[in-house]
């Protein structure tokens, strides 16, 4: 069929008003626990110093009847550093951009920032979660903040086969990985419940398991989660069945823990955290900073002073290098 001779179609147009929605559709992700859940202190100085103890080991403890008392040397504290780490987010915008109209927002400069708002809270998490060395900084070099994997250096374990080397604390310094090699074998429920085994018997509570979803997923595998795969409503219900094929609580011979999903930690660990002995020390809280002006735009920054404290190493545990396929 061909169109009738001297019709205006659309395509002969000038001037056709745009068809854009009002809105953007943005992805938030602000599932950020660590951040969140994390205790809160204040830190005074850019170097922030905390001290860690424990009980004797139990023993037999017996004396004879008027025996004269004898002593021996105590057990000194142990004593870590950590340094605050600045985060920040910039815009700059320039006063056209603001005035002219646009669809989904009426200030640029305004949707922008609170964009980096949330922006920054996600990168805190991600180092919060991460395995990074601290850095003492210089003129040059910026401070960085040990991640909870650094900072966790006595109770681990790895997947069969790898050959990742955790730092230790040294020198006033979480060293980080210093040696990483290819991933190594899955994870199973021995490796976790070693972990979970090696933070209890240190005197932790282990209560929550951070991990990403690939061995989260594993954990829905383990034997006995497998019995509750598939289950479905009786039969004489008029409600639909319902599967389930995940797990989101573990019972160890340890306790009971959470399984937190994160989508910052990287896929080939678990960590097993007690939130009692994990903090974040604020130096400087997120705060919105105005710039001068320096041409037709305007200015301003987002910044954060932050460091991670583990209260005490021996209360967590944590599973590295595990296969991701």
């Amino acid at each position: 069929m061909t169109q009738a001779s001297g019709t205006t179609a659309v395509n002969d147009l000038v001037g056709m008003a745009e068809d854009v929605e009002d809105i953007i559709y943005r992805l938030d992700p602000m599932d950020t626990w660590a951040f969140s859940t994390f205790k809160k202190k204040k830190a005074t100085a850019i170097r922030h110093d905390w001290q860690q103890d424990a009980l004797a080991t139990p023993a037999s403890n017996a004396k004879v009847e008027g025996d004269e008392t004898g002593y021996t040397a105590v057990t000194p504290t142990e004593m870590f550093t950590n340094y605050t780490q600045i985060s920040g987010k910039s815009v700059r915008i320039t006063g056209t951009a603001d005035a002219v109209r646009k669809y989904g927002r009426d200030e640029e400069f305004a949707y922008q920032i609170a964009k980096k708002g949330k922006e920054i809270k996600r990168d805190i998490e991600t180092d919060i979660l991460s395995s990074n060395a601290s850095v003492a900084g210089n003129d040059s070099t910026p401070r960085k903040s040990a991640g909870f994997g650094a900072q966790v250096f006595r109770n681990k374990s790895a997947g069969a086969g790898s050959t990742e080397v955790l730092g230790i604390y040294t020198g006033g310094l979480f060293a980080g990985v210093t040696t990483v090699g290819a991933a190594g074998g899955a994870l199973d429920e021995a490796l976790l419940k070693t972990a979970l085994g090696q933070a209890w018997a240190d005197g932790g509570d282990p209560s929550n398991i951070v991990c990403g979803t690939f061995q989260k997923a594993k954990m829905a595998t383990f034997a006995g989660a497998q019995k509750f795969a598939g289950v479905y409503n009786q039969t004489s219900r008029s409600a639909q069945g319902m599967v389930i094929g995940g797990i989101d609580l573990y019972i160890s011979d340890f306790g009971e823990h959470k399984i937190r999903l994160s989508r910052y930690i990287d896929a080939k660990l678990v960590y097993c955290v007690d939130p009692e002995y994990v903090s974040l020390a604020w130096l400087r809280p997120i705060k919105y900073y105005p710039r001068a002006v320096t041409g037709d735009n305007q200015n301003g920054e987002i910044l954060g002073e932050w460091t991670t404290v583990v209260d005490n190493v021996d209360a967590h545990a944590q599973i590295r290098s595990l296969a991701t396929s």
